[in-house]
Order: structure tokens, then sequence, then C-alpha cells
């Protein structure tokens, strides 16, 4: 990753146009030409380095309950309970934690009996119990990083 690299990141985290053409508007702002940021953004994507150009949404503005979820999975079955979990397209989020509770996932529904009945399917599939941990409270934090 060069400095155009990271400077295409630190532009795209907060500040990317909602425009007609963004990524030329983009990268007018950085004198690239349009091809190559797309081109170095699939390569940061293709590295692994960006896991997604999107919006980020508020679950509870949209009226969509979430709840996080933790499970004590044995390890010879992580990788199995992971794949059940990750089939649902109610789990946002799916990663594996050291620790008694090693996996964690966060599930969204329409309404409370709309998670409840998710993440009873996952446990019936799964064979394993889960923790539900819903917020009390929610803290917004910023997650950007200043790479240059």
């Amino acid at each position: 990753m060069d400095a155009t690299d990271k400077e295409i990141l630190k532009n795209i985290q907060e500040d990317f146009p909602l425009a007609e053409t963004p990524f030329a508007d983009v990268a007018r702002r950085l004198d690239l030409s349009e091809t190559e940021l797309i081109s170095r953004i699939a390569a940061l994507k293709e590295a692994g380095v960006i896991r997604r150009v999107g919006a980020v949404l508020d679950a509870k503005s949209l009226g969509v309950a979430t709840v996080l979820c933790a499970a004590r999975v044995d390890q010879e079955r992580i990788e199995e309970v992971a794949g059940i979990v990750s089939s649902f397209r109610q789990v946002t989020h799916n990663y594996q934690r050291d620790g008694d509770y090693n996996l964690w996932f966060t599930v969204w529904g329409k309404d409370e009996q709309d998670l409840e009945r998710t993440v009873g399917e996952i446990e019936a599939q799964a064979a394993v119990w889960v923790t539900r941990l819903p917020a009390v409270k929610t803290y917004k934090i910023r997650a950007v990083f200043d790479l240059t």
C-alpha cells in the first residue's frame, strides 16, 4: 500500500460523495483518473484492506430490531456452527473470539419476536445455546483511520 492508496482510504471513509459520478468526483480530488481510482480500490478490496464500499445504516431509525449474540462452541465444531450462523440472511456479523464465549454474531429482525424466532432457529440447527445481549444504550463511535 503506497501513499496514494492511503490518500484514497482517507478520502472514501467519511466523505464518499452521494453524486451521479462519485468515483470521478473522488478521483478529481486526488488528481487521479477515475479508472485508476477504481482499479486501486478494487486491488485494496482484493487484498482485504477494504471489506466493502457502501452506506452504514442506523437500524433503530429504520425500525429494525437487533441483538448481539454469543455462544460457547466446542473448538472442533466452530467452523460448522459458524457456517450455520452465517447462512442466515438476518446475521450481519459473525466472528470467532478467544474465551468461553467463542462465537459472536449480530442478528436483525422486524421486531423482538422475529429476533427470537431467528435466534431459536440458529440454536436448533447448530445445536448450541445462544446468549442474547440486547443493547441497553448505544454509544456511537467514529471508526476513521488516518493512514497518512
